[in-house]
């Protein structure tokens, strides 16, 4: 009998252990998931707080480093090595079929510092270039007079930095909306669609330069191959995106492109270097005068 007790209690013991490490195991198991729930919770409240952040870097395609309205958002943008500047630069002036512009330079990392420095000095190439065309032009004629027209530089700065951003915001936004109409989301984003552009102009500034040599042969020769190589660029860049749209979209879509390429060269050689044909005025020979001669009789 006395065996038996002690067996007793000591089942009951044992018991006892086990009802207790399990209210532990519970105790510690909704803790444990109480502390999860609370990590939740503050990771819902960081994204709240960044969700306005994170939705302008889905228009640019870029991850901000803080909030827009601070330095550093920018500046990951122009955050770019010489290397990939120079790679994305040869790669603009010479475009190779079946080569996209955006898959194989940008590799998912556009930037603003390429396209911003070659805006800059495209307005500045091209207005000095235009007044040294126009003082060679005119060099030797006595009756002129030469004036720097540094109101040149204000008109090209707003051409250039107007097509440079409007453009591709137009044709993001377009072919946005039509990728999303046709179910089609394989769009670029605006950043690398700005980016496109910006490398695309790269090829006028030499051109600029040369349209300083007074033929009119040459310069229209010019404006046909720079339009030629930066305008393969762009449709070599975008048909991916159009070929699986209508022919007529597609067909539309890239000739807008072009002509609106085309126009900003056309426009800039014909403002800038135009040279004025002065006609010479016909040289006037005195009339000779007719005189009488009267005599008097005597």
């Amino acid at each position: 009998m006395d065996n038996t007790d002690e067996l007793k209690f000591q089942d009951f013991g044992t018991a006892s252990n086990l009802l207790s490490f399990d209210q532990d195991a519970q105790t510690v198991a909704v803790s444990d998931s109480l502390a999860s729930l609370s990590e939740e919770e503050d990771v819902k409240l960081d994204l709240n707080e960044d969700e306005e952040g994170l939705e302008n870097s889905k228009l640019l395609g870029e991850a901000p480093t803080g909030g827009f309205w601070t330095f550093d958002y920018y500046q990951s943008f122009f955050n770019v090595e010489t290397v990939q500047v120079m790679d994305r630069l040869k790669g603009s002036v010479m475009p190779i079929p079946g080569r996209n512009f955006v898959k194989h330079y940008l590799r998912n990392k556009p930037d603003l510092y390429g396209p911003f420095w070659i805006c800059v000095t495209l307005v500045f190439s091209v207005a000095i270039s235009g007044n040294l065309s126009t003082f060679l032009s005119q060099f030797g004629d006595q009756t002129y007079h030469y004036r720097p027209q540094f109101h040149r530089v204000t008109i090209a700065a707003i051409v250039i930095f107007m097509y440079a951003s409007l453009v591709p915001l137009c044709a993001w936004g377009f072919l946005t909306w039509r990728g999303g109409a046709e179910g089609q989301m394989g769009c670029y984003t605006f950043l690398e669609t700005v980016c496109v552009y910006g490398y695309s102009l790269f090829i006028f500034i030499p051109t600029s330069l040369l349209w300083i040599i007074p033929l009119e042969w040459l310069r229209w020769l010019l404006i046909l191959v720079s339009t030629v190589v930066s305008g393969s660029v762009l449709v070599f860049t975008f048909l991916p995106v159009v070929r699986d749209h209508t022919r007529l979209t597609a067909t539309t879509t890239l000739l807008t492109i072009l002509v609106l390429h085309s126009l900003l060269a056309i426009g800039c050689k014909m403002y800038f270097f135009h040279t004025a044909v002065h006609m010479a005025a016909p040289a006037t020979t005195p009339m000779p005068m007719m005189t009488t001669q009267v005599t008097q009789a005597h």
